[in-house]
Order: structure tokens, then sequence, then C-alpha cells
């Protein structure tokens, strides 16, 4: 009794393609047999200006026979094929049992090719690997210039009946599967001929697939980036619980009869929430790579957005990878153009996606949902407090003369950022530190500088940003007053441990920002204290523009608020607002419309100032004018007196710099006792009078000081009075 032969299998794609090359050859014999038939043997050069020779033919369709010009009789050679074709399928059938990769499988399996579009991709791949396949081809249809095949050219080589070469034409269709797929291509010049003439080649990455060599398409090139299924490291994502539940959800998807269906998972928040590393996780538990597109990279390309996605698609297929992507919000500024573009975007993932990640700062238009996805949304808020002190810890880890805990709890509870954006701090600061003269004694300042760098700098476009300059040596102020801002600024260091570690968080649900009051008397220090504080917790200073907010359009005032709270919620920044009584007066009677839109604002105002969880600085100079709702939701009031004579004393003596020329008859109890100024008038004319001084090239005197607090005085509409002077003159003398 025979015993049946072990089938060997295929040690690779490339013997897997060579004897389906000489499969291919054994029909192009047949087809040239028939083809002398039809024609005859002999072809007269004289009467064709391009001619291929029957030799020429023979020779590279089996280089071992004999130049004698016989060809294969077709039906003795179709037994030999139907056998080549057996034993193909047997050694593929073997590797598949022997998990050994072969590409032509892969791919038929990916887009459920049929058997004879397996055949076309042969057929079209044969010329990508040798051009002698060109000649044949050319020679087989009669035309020099037809040296890829054409839709009738396969459809004669390979279907048995007209029928079936009718039934073929679907194939070569605009929109068939292999067309859309982009697993073959129309020969340039020919791609607008009727289907039976029309050329056809294949893709070379496809090309370079089939042949086993998963190489990334040169068109993604800047574009995408590839991230393999074991590079993600610990510290890159730390929600491992949250990324097994989407894995696991995946692969019941995959394993149930439901599986044609696509998902697509869409996460949203912050930049640097860990929509990428969420990703990457749920990749890794599925032992997948991870395709990411950084569709910021089409804003200036919006023609070639289609194209690029289904190449992007078509690489997630081929490489087993899951697709995501980045940035999508950057295309979708525009609601009649994101429409659109969602709507071809759902498109193009049922189509040929499998495993896709969206990645936005808002939620998506729901029209990505479509009859074939499931689609999982979920949104990823901004770190808390244990999070972002862990990620500190693990990014200072690995520097030399970080305090570690110490300083990973004051970055952590200074700054709102996300994980994301804290690597990147660190890594900022790492290199910053490399051309530091002060080394290692420079790394905090250098992460602080980093952090706030790293905050969302679009608030710009709506405010002013101020650099703070003065400490708590600058601002004169009784005492009382000196330590409200002093407890102001405790609050804000030591705001994670109230909400966070003892968890008072929990009795809170909005309200746990940090609103502060600064009334009085312009010039007495308001703008001077949110600089201290601003200096104090080394925190950007924004100074909100109230003519860029308030608008005499109705809605537009609380749309310019809600675009400044929101920005703020990301930049970790004081937002400043001067004279605002303006801004947030008293609630009126309603006696028109414009009185009700009025106390709309308001309202909305309160909302917002209720729900913002970061710092915001009031200054006016009337507290009465105030509206009594905010100053119930206000933490902390401080008043800013006028200064008294000992206090203006000491405001005098304080904006003269040390490296100032300053004459040593300065009577500064002079000053203080018969000028009853601000500390902003005061500034104002000790800046004068050092100019003074510049302009006459000498020290700063008496006189200069005097001059320019009598120009003071015109500018104030106030009463100057000589003889106060005059008088004085006798007490002190000038050098």
């Amino acid at each position: 009794m025979k015993t049946k032969k072990n089938i060997p299998a295929y040690r690779n794609s490339m013997e897997h393609i060579s004897d389906e090359l000489l499969r291919l050859d054994m029909l192009l014999r047949i087809r040239v047999a028939a083809f002398r038939i039809q024609t005859g043997d002999h072809h007269d050069p004289e009467a064709q200006q391009l001619y291929i020779h029957d030799r020429e033919i023979d020779r590279l369709l089996d280089p071992a026979r004999k130049e004698d010009g016989r060809g294969l009789i077709p039906a003795e050679a179709a037994a030999e094929v139907m056998e080549r074709e057996q034993e193909i399928q047997n050694k593929v059938a073997a590797s598949a049992g022997q998990n050994i990769f072969l590409g032509l499988p892969a791919l038929a399996s990916m887009y459920g090719l049929s058997m004879f579009e397996k055949e076309a991709v042969i057929i079209c791949l044969a010329p990508e690997l040798d051009p002698g396949y060109r000649r044949i081809y050319a020679y087989l249809q009669d035309d020099i210039s037809l040296q890829y095949p054409t839709a009738d050219f396969i459809t004669r080589l390979v279907c048995h009946g007209r029928f079936d070469h009718w039934n073929a034409r679907p194939v070569f269709s605009r929109h068939s599967r292999l067309l859309r797929s982009e697993i073959l291509q129309p020969v340039e010049g020919r791609e607008n001929s009727g289907w039976q003439r029309r050329g056809f080649r294949l893709t070379e990455r496809v090309a370079h697939f089939l042949l086993g060599v998963n190489m990334i398409d040169d068109r993604l090139a800047g574009i995408c980036r590839i991230y393999q299924a074991c590079s993600l490291s610990h510290d890159e994502f730390a929600d491992a619980d949250g990324s097994r539940e989407f894995a696991a959800a995946a692969e019941r998807h995959f394993s149930s009869a439901n599986s044609g269906k696509k998902i697509v998972y869409h996460f949203y928040g912050p930049s640097g929430a860990g929509k990428l590393g969420l990703s990457r996780s749920i990749c890794r538990h599925l032992g997948c790579p991870l395709l990411v597109c950084d569709m910021g990279m089409f804003r200036s390309r919006d023609n070639d957005i289609e194209t690029i996605l289904k190449a992007v698609f078509r690489e997630g297929l081929l490489m087993q990878a899951g697709v995501y992507l980045e940035h999508l919000d950057e295309l979708l500024n525009e609601p009649e153009r994101s429409s659109e573009l969602v709507r071809r975007i759902a498109v193009l993932i049922e189509e040929a996606g499998w495993l896709v990640f969206l990645g936005s700062e808002k939620p998506v238009n729901e029209r990505i949902r479509g009859n074939g996805i499931i689609l999982y949304t979920n949104g990823l808020p901004v770190a808390g407090p244990a999070l972002r002190k862990r990620t500190w810890q693990n990014a200072l880890s690995n520097m030399s003369g970080a305090e570690n805990e110490e300083w990973a709890e004051l970055l952590a509870s200074r700054f709102r950022l996300t994980p994301g954006r804290i690597r990147d701090c660190a890594r900022a600061a790492k290199d910053a530190l490399v051309l530091s003269p002060g080394g290692e004694a420079d790394l905090l300042p250098r992460l602080l500088t980093a952090c706030r760098e790293q905050s969302n700098q679009r608030l710009r476009d709506m405010s002013l940003k101020i650099e703070p300059r003065y400490g708590w040596d600058d601002i004169i102020l009784p005492d009382p007053q000196a330590t409200l801002l002093r407890e102001i600024c405790a609050q804000v260091m030591h705001r994670e441990r109230v909400y966070g570690d003892w968890g008072f968080e929990s009795k809170f649900s909005h309200g746990k920002g940090l609103s502060v009051l600064f009334s009085g008397p312009p010039g007495t220090g308001k703008t001077m204290a949110a600089e201290v504080i601003s200096r104090e917790l080394s925190l950007d200073l924004y100074k909100i523009d109230l003519s860029g907010v308030v608008s005499k359009y109705i809605g537009e005032t609380e749309k310019n608020l809600n675009r400044i709270f929101e920005e703020a919620e990301t930049a970790n920044a004081i937002l400043f607002f001067d004279e605002a009584d303006a801004l947030f007066g008293k609630r009126t009677e309603v006696s028109d419309s414009h009185d009700r839109y009025a106390n709309i604002e308001i309202s909305y105002l309160l909302q917002k100032m209720e729900e913002y969880d970061g710092v915001v600085i009031l200054a006016s100079n009337l507290r009465q004018n105030i509206d009594e709702a905010f100053v119930r939701r206000i933490r902390f009031i401080v008043e800013f007196p006028f200064p008294d004579e000992e206090s203006r004393r000491r405001i005098w003596q304080s904006h003269f710099p040390a490296a100032a020329p300053v004459s040593g008859h300065i009577d500064f109890n002079f000053l203080s006792r018969e000028f009853h100024i601000s500390g902003g008038h005061i500034r104002n004319i000790v800046l004068n009078a050092a100019f003074l001084a510049a302009g006459n090239g000498s020290v700063i005197k008496m006189d200069h000081v005097l001059r320019s607090v009598k120009q003071e005085y015109v500018k104030m509409g106030a009463v100057w009075n000589d003889d106060v002077v005059r008088n004085a003159r006798q007490c002190w003398k000038e050098e």
C-alpha cells in the first residue's frame, strides 16, 4: 500500500511566488501556441516597424529548450498546469499549518480576493520582477507598446470561455476591489481606454508585500510612523486596566460572527492626555503594531487627503497594524469641510480599515458612525494630581541632581499638565541644562521655565502676557494686606494636598479654583501685587483685554469669555481682569432687551468663574460696583488702601534702583509728608526725574524730583503750591 508523501511547506514568500511564476509560464506557453495558430508561424519584419521574433519569445519562456519554433499543444499542457496548481495549493496549505507567512494568500485573505483576482495579481506582478515578461505580453497582445497586461489579455489568459471572459469585466472597473484598494493601478496613458484595452500594473508597495518585504509606502514618509507592539515603556501610559478592557472588547468582536464590522476607537482630550499611549497599549495587548498618521500634515494638501488616506488604511492592512489618525482637530475647524472629511474617513474605514483609532481634543462629528463601523468613544480628562506626581517622579528619576519627591509634588501642584507634556518638559529642561553654566543648580528653574513654555500659548491671542518684575521687597503694603497675599500663594502651593491627599475634592463638585478681588484707588499696587503672586508661583500672568472681550453684539461676549476660560484651563496661568467692574458690574432691573442680555452675560461669568479651576484676579477701583453674586464667590478680597505717610516714604525709597546715581540730599521725609499721592504717581515722578538728570548729565537731585512732582500734579489736574517748596528749601541744601 502506498503511503502519502509529506508535502513540504514553502519557506518564504519568495519560494511561493517563484512557483506561481513557473505556472504562469505554462499558461503563457499555451497562449503563445494558440496565438501562433491564429496568426501563423511567421511574421514579416519588413511589414512591421517594430517586431518581436518568435525565437525570442521561446527563449524567454524556456531558455533550456531548442529554438525550433515549436510550441506546446494546449491539450497536452492543461494537465501539467492543473498538476502544478494542485501542488502549489498543497504547499500553501502546509505553510499555513506551520504559520509561515506567504504574501499572496495573506493579501487574498485581507481583501477577500477571488481566484481570478489572485491570478490577475500574479500576472501583473511578473513584469515588476522580470522585464522579460513585458516583451512576452507585448508579443501576445500584438502591440509593442502594450508591455503591461490589459484586462482583455488577463481574462483570455485565465478564463476558459467567453461567458467567463465577459463576467470578469467588473474586476477591472474603476470601482473594483483591486483598483479602489490600490492593489492594481492603470498604466499611465491608458487610464481612459476602454475596459478591454486598459493596461494594469501592480503597485510597488503590494509587490514588496508579496515578496515578504513589508516596508512602508514611500508616499507616507514624513506623514506616518510605526510603533511596534513591544515598544511601549511602562511610564508612557499608566492606565493598563483601561487599555486591557478596550483590547478585550476588540478581541471578542474579531472572534464573533459579527467580525465583518470595523472597530473605531475615538479618544479625545487635551494634548498629551494619553490618547496615543492608550492606543499603543491596546495594540500591545492585541499583539499588533500601530501605524500613526499625523492629520495635521494634510492642511496644505486638501486634494491628496483621500489618496493618502487610502494608502494609510492599505498600509494598516498589509502590516496588520492598527491605524491611529492623530491631530484630527486641525482639519475640522471649518464646519462645512469637517462634515465632508468625516464622511470620507468613515467610507474609507468601512472599505479598508479593521482597527482604527481617532485622536482629537474635542469629540468628532457623529457622522463617523456607519453600518459597517462599531464606534467606541472615550474622553480623557486632564491628569489628576496623583497621576501628575507619579509621571513627574518617573520623568525625574534619571536626572542627576533632581529631588524627586519634593520637586514632583511642587511641579504637580503648580502646573496642571498632561503626562505627555510633563515628559516633554523634562526632556526640554534636560536639553537646556547641557548649555547651562550653572549645571545641576539650574535644573529646577529650567523645569519651571519648560512647564510655562509647554502651557497653552493660544491665550496670548486674547490677552496680554505680563512678565513679572516685582518681588516681595518691591511692594509696600500694610501687614494685613501683605499677609493675605502670602496666604493666596500658600493656597495655590498646597492645593493638591488639601483637595487630593486630604479628600476635600469629594466635598466640592465645582468652585475649586482660586478667585481674588483687589480693590482700591488707582496706583495703589493692584497690578504689582498680581505680578508678585505670579513671580512667587512661577505661573504666567495674562492680563485680559476687556476691549476685545466685551461686544455690543448679542452672544459675542459669552463666546469670547468661553474661549478665554477654555484656553486658560490648559494654560496653567493666572487670569488678571483689570478694571473688572466694567465686566463684572452689578445686575440691573430688566427694563429692555439690552438689560436682559447684559444680565445674561453676568450670569454666564458667574458660571465660568465657578467652573474654572485656576487662579483669577479681579482688580477694581470701586468695590461697591462689583455684583454681590461675584463677591460671594470670591475666596479673597484684598483692600489696597491709599498709602499713609510712612508707606509713601518707603515707596519713594524703593523706587530708586541701587545702581542709580542719587544725591544724598533727597529728602524722603519731606516728599512723603507734603505730597499725598499713590505709588503709581510716585513711580512716574521718579522715572521722569531720572530722565531729567540724565539730560543734564548729573546725578538725580531734589530739584529734578520736584520738577517731576509739579509735572505730575499738572497732569492730575491738582493744585500746585510753590510756597510749600519755597518754604521747605531752607531745610535741605543741594550739593
